[in-house]
């Protein structure tokens, strides 16, 4: 797997505030150590925070980009990690909702963790595709037309779902075999 991702952009959103560092810090250092080179995408650049189990505090990380500098032709691979408030925020933001949409027009692989589905839901990406998330969840995707399964994680034509951080082994590994593969 080392260097599998050579030559290959892969893109990794944050939110300002609320990302769940280890949905952040895993996928990230996964594709980095598969020969990916990085772009950590927020909302403005500079440091952000991320949480630990939604509420306790984490580590600082530096946005690279900003939703509206980047295109869905300058990657190969998309990470959307989770976090409640920071997949809410992420949601919420515009800028973010239409690089989704454009990445999923452009049919490149992604993954996607926790409460992220949300940014696909407002993408409106979901109909017709089967995905996991945090359990809490389910609801939302079925009436976004998806169909929600309860498994460690799940491949849909380059979509790659997971349910929580006790999946991100199985996850990380799904993201950089679709990435791995290309456009869907």
């Amino acid at each position: 797997m080392a260097d599998s991702l050579e030559d290959e952009n892969v893109a990794v959103f944050i939110a300002p505030m609320g990302t769940e560092e280890v949905e952040f810090t895993d996928p990230k250092e996964a594709v980095e150590n598969a020969g990916a080179t990085v772009d950590v995408v927020g909302a403005e650049t500079g440091e952000v925070e991320t949480v630990n189990g939604d509420i306790n505090p984490g580590g600082s990380y530096e946005v690279e980009k900003t939703f509206s500098e980047v295109s869905a032709e300058d990657y190969s691979g998309l990470v959307i990690p989770g976090g409640c408030v920071g997949a809410d925020q992420l949601r919420a933001n515009d800028d973010a909702v239409a690089f989704i949409r454009e990445y999923f027009e452009a049919e490149k692989p992604l993954g996607v963790i926790c409460h992220a589905p949300w940014t696909l839901i407002e993408a409106d990406v979901v109909d017709g595709r089967t995905l996991t998330s945090y359990p809490s969840l389910q609801t939302d995707i079925r009436n976004a037309g998806g169909e929600w399964v309860n498994e460690e994680v799940v491949v849909d034509e380059g979509l790659v779902t997971s349910r929580k951080p006790d999946d991100i082994p199985a996850f990380c590994d799904k993201i950089i075999e679709e990435f791995e593969e290309g456009r869907h």
